[in-house]
């Protein structure tokens, strides 16, 4: 780049204000990046977010063991309006500690339940009409981006142990399982970055608007 368009930075310290000057170039046009307040973010109260409407998606919990996990999902979950969090088997429940150090206050707007097993989550959530999904590496599966999220339906995405990943007696019963795809040498993700992924994509889909 020639020096005559290198911009030139002043800083007054006094006022800590950061002034940006263009030599040469006056139709030159450089914008600075502002972090937004957290007083502009236009968040949602914990009883405006109770009435609000909600993804059709409950996340289920299959014998996760991490606290810091179940936070992270927790936080997700209200960032995208899930309806509800299912916590089976092995998974904690809130009020904990170290939940609320990943959840930072989203065991307090999210929905959630306690089943002694996934099993019995999942035949209460058959009962309701919700299609169930495994996030889980299946033969016969499909990628994240390839699945047809529609609106009509309701979904149950299941989110399994951090080693042995959705139980065996529970993917007999799904009806689909997705996979993200990925090209490293791992071939899996933490269960909490798995589902900010996965949460995403249904939440992109499922509002976005019709043509």
């Amino acid at each position: 780049m020639a020096d005559s368009l290198l911009p030139t930075y002043f800083r007054n310290r006094n006022e800590r204000t950061l002034f940006l000057f263009v030599l040469s170039s006056p139709s030159l046009f450089i914008s600075i990046m502002r972090k937004i307040k957290n007083a502009e973010l236009g968040r949602k109260s914990i009883d405006e977010f109770k009435l609000s409407t909600k993804l059709p998606v409950i996340i289920v919990l299959d014998n996760v063991r991490s606290l810091h996990n179940i936070g992270s999902v927790f936080r997700s979950a209200d960032a995208f309006l899930v309806e509800a969090v299912y916590l089976c088997g092995i998974t904690a429940c809130p009020p904990h500690r170290e939940i609320e150090k990943t959840a930072l206050g989203a065991t307090e707007s999210v929905t959630w339940k306690y089943f002694a097993s996934t099993n019995e989550a999942m035949n209460e959530l058959i009962k309701k009409g919700f299609t169930l999904i495994a996030i889980e590496q299946a033969e016969g599966g499909t990628t994240l981006d390839a699945f047809s999220f529609t609106r009509d339906h309701r979904y149950a995405l299941i989110f399994g142990h951090e080693i042995y990943g959705v139980g065996e007696d529970v993917m007999e019963k799904v009806e689909a399982a997705i996979e993200i795809p990925q090209a490293g040498t791992k071939h899996s993700l933490n269960i909490a970055v798995c589902a900010g992924i996965v949460l995403w994509e249904v939440f992109s889909k499922l509002t976005k608007p019709k043509v």
